[in-house]
């Protein structure tokens, strides 16, 4: 009689997880991250610049931008969004692109997951905004699970900068109106 046999497990990563308070209250806090002019001035790890951005917000739609450093490196993104729940929830599969929105490999890891599901909440806090932020590889190969479980640090670090422009933003009086 034969043994049953144990299929193999997928890999599985525990989502990385950031939390941070905003002196912004949901609807401002919302709009800095889906109105195109607002991303533009705050989204990205410190030293980092938003060069070329376009937003299609709606499920099924994208967010295609170049982040450039100041030594010129340029870094292409793309997120496909999968809920915009206003002004509660936006999820989106996120990945590296190349210029017209391809696919593309992190350029500094090769073994970096292609796909992330991105799930940012926002939670109202009086006159304040508590936004989570949960990054989960999606079919991500065993190697890349590594890669992603071992880069915690460096996405707290990265994450966190950008959070922390998100904030001196809000902080601006203009902030209140489109760019």
């Amino acid at each position: 009689m034969s043994q049953p046999s144990n299929p193999p497990q997928a890999a599985v990563a525990p989502p990385f997880v950031i939390m941070r308070e905003f002196d912004a209250p949901p609807p401002l806090v919302w709009k800095a991250w889906t109105d195109v002019g607002h991303l533009r001035q705050w989204f990205g790890p410190k030293g980092l610049t938003v060069v070329s951005a376009k937003l299609d917000l709606r499920p099924g739609g994208t967010f295609h931008s170049c982040l450039r450093s100041a030594d010129g490196m340029e870094m292409w993104g793309k997120w496909v969004f999968r809920e915009v729940a206003a002004p509660e929830l936006l999820v989106w599969v996120h990945s590296f692109s190349d210029a017209d929105g391809g696919l593309a490999r992190h350029p500094f890891s090769p073994t970096w997951p292609l796909e992330l599901l991105t799930e940012v909440s926002f939670a109202g806090r009086g006159a304040k905004t508590l936004v989570t932020l949960k990054w989960t590889p999606l079919n991500g190969t065993a190697e890349e699970i590594n890669t992603f479980n071992a880069a915690h640090p460096g996405m707290t670090h990265g994450w966190g900068g950008t959070f922390d422009q998100l904030a001196e933003y809000l902080k601006q009086p203009q902030t209140t109106e489109k760019p």
